[in-house]
This record gives structure tokens, sequence and C-alpha cells, in this order.
């Protein structure tokens, strides 16, 4: 085991590295390896062009050739505003700071939108891959609402030399079905033109949040997001790791089965929770990965824990933002390798 590792995770190392899950077991898991794109995606109806631009965003990076997936996704200058995300790093107000995070990063691509992407294309398509965001929710609107709206296009992702797409969808919102619609097909487009997918699938509805708890990351019902968002082809799932489970039976709302709570997650081991996810993207054959979540305190050993989580449950790496592109260069970088490290690390195994 990774000295490092285990005392990143301090007190909460033996419970999160020992931990056997109960519920689904590993053997019915479809799980991340260097042959991933032969041995799923080469049986589905994806177009060569896609498998193409998959195995390349497989081998590029440090976790090249692994079958995880190190990403660094850079939305939040529409998300959150320029000002709220780049105030702590000024660099990254340039779209050249957030590209060079991601290569000196050692990341398989960088996430980002059109603007920032396409501002420099002819110098970093080549080197490293681009997903081209094509939604957002803008935030400059007053009173505020919360709606992802497309701001690019396929073709534009095309031109511009994209490796693959993304985009959100707010699952639970009034929005839903109208966001449902645009993404499939600009998905479906975008396999035609040769790019892989990526969605972003999150919750949202002002009820999902409690007293008791917020359910916008209940393990239940996040998994059923990543069913809906698989179920339009999208080839990577991005989910918030869950922090608490029973969303349908406390919410009283939807449909589900007493054997999720019995059998298929026993207890509240955030592996068992993270498994859940992963079964509900087919078991794993398309790969899950967890969101790095804000910025805010001990941010290495929080990036680190999610990190061990997603692998340990069976997911495909981590999408990690604002706690690497908030900091100094340097620190940003030392941060994105101790995530990768715990992919790289044979000690750090599948629960």
């Amino acid at each position: 085991m990774s000295t490092h590792i285990g005392e990143l995770l301090g007190n909460e190392a033996q419970a999160l590295l020992s931990y056997e899950c109960k519920g689904v077991p590993k053997s019915s898991l479809h799980l991340p390896g260097p042959d991933f794109v032969d041995r799923i995606f080469a049986l589905s109806d994806r177009p060569v062009r896609v498998l193409t631009n998959l195995q390349r965003l497989f081998d590029h990076g440090r976790l090249g050739g692994t079958g995880y997936l190190s990403i660094l996704p850079v939305d939040q200058g529409i998300e959150h505003s320029a000002g709220a995300s780049f105030a702590p790093n000024p660099v990254c107000f340039d779209p050249e700071g957030i590209v060079n995070l991601a290569i000196e990063g050692g990341c398989n691509a960088v996430a980002s939108t059109l603007g920032v992407l396409g501002s420099l294309a002819r110098k970093y398509a080549h080197k490293i891959p681009f997903i081209i965001k094509l939604n957002h929710n803008e935030l400059l609107t007053y009173p505020s609402k919360h709606d992802q709206v497309m701001f690019a296009n396929v073709q534009q992702a095309f031109d511009l030399g994209a490796a693959g797409v993304g985009a959100t969808i707010y699952y639970g919102s009034d929005e839903a079905t109208r966001q449902i619609q645009e993404v499939s097909e600009a998905f479906h487009e975008a396999h035609q033109m040769g790019m892989f997918t990526v969605l972003w699938c999150y919750l949202r509805n002002s009820a999902f949040k409690t007293e008791e708890a917020d359910y916008h990351l209940a393990a239940d019902m996040t998994g059923q997001a990543n069913h809906l968002g698989v179920t339009i082809e999208a080839d990577i799932i991005k989910q918030k790791q869950p922090e608490c489970n029973g969303g349908y039976n406390a919410l009283k709302f939807g449909k589900t089965h007493k054997k999720v709570y019995s059998d298929l997650i026993p207890g509240d081991h955030p592996i068992e929770m993270t498994r859940y996810q992963v079964v509900n993207c087919y078991m794993g054959r398309m790969g899950l990965i967890n969101s790095g979540g804000a910025s805010g305190e001990n941010d290495l050993a929080q990036a680190v824990k999610t990190a061990v989580i997603n692998k340990r449950a069976g997911g495909m790496g981590l999408i990690s933002g604002r706690k690497a592109f908030q900091k100094p260069l340097k620190v940003g970088v030392e941060l994105l390798n101790a995530i990768q490290d715990v992919y790289l690390s044979q000690d750090v195994t599948i629960a």
C-alpha cells in the first residue's frame, strides 16, 4: 500500500482500503482495464471513429493504458461566473492556463467551453484530447434560474478537432424533458461524427433537499440518473459521489424496490453506495467518473478519498476541476497526480 495514500486517508484508511462489498459482487461488473475499448465498446454500435477517439482518450496522460481516466473540467467560468471561479488563480482567465494545467497534470483530457478550447485549437487539439461542453447554466439572469441551454453545437466541436463532447442534464427539474431530447440528439450526431460522449448526470429540484438530507446526493436517485444517462448512449457518466441513500422512500415519489436497500446497497458505506452508481451504468459497461467537488480545506486528502472510493467501487476515474485549477500550477499538478496515483496503485483494489 502506498504510504502516502494511507497517510492522506488518516483514520479512515482502514475503513476505506480494507472494505469488501456485501451488495453487488465485483464479479458482476465490467471493470476498467487496458483492453476496455476492445472488450466493451467494440461490441457496441459505436462507429469506428468513436472507438479511435476513445482509445486515444484511454491512452493519454499518466493513466494511459490502465483503463482509468483523469479529466480536468473547467466550465465554471459560465456555470459559476468567471470571477467566482478564477479569482483565486487569475491565470485561468487565459484558456492557456487551463490547457497547460491539464497537460502538466498528466490528464487524459481537458473538458471546457467552445470558447476556451476553440481559442487554442490549432496549438493543442493534437496534443491532448479535447472535450467540448455543449450546454451550460449561466447565472447572469436575474432572478437566477437553473437551466442547461446549448451554447455550442456538435459541428463546432468537430471542426476544432475535439475528441469528445460533454453535456449536462438536470434530472428532476422542470426543464429535464427538453434537455434529454436536446442532449440525446447531440450525442447521436457526435457519434456519427466520430466523437465520444460524456454526460454530467445531475439531479436538480428544490424538493430533493430536506432538513434530513440532501437527496441530490442519494445513491438510489443518482443511480437512476446514471441509468437515464446511459440510455441516451453516454459513453462516460459524470456523477457526484453519493453521501446518503433512501431518497425515493424519504420523498415518497417514483418507484423503487426494498431489495435496493437490503441487497444491492446494504448499509451506508460510501463504496457500497458508489457501486450502485456503477451498477446503473450497465454494470460498468459505461464508465463512472465521479466529480471532485468544490475547493475547500484539505483538498488533497478529500480528492484522494474520492478517488479511492470510486476505484474500489468499480468506477473509471475522477473529473476534478476546482480543487486543481483554483490553485497555483505546481499545487494543482500535485493534486491531479495524487488522484492518478490512486488508480496507478496496485494495492488499491476493487472491493
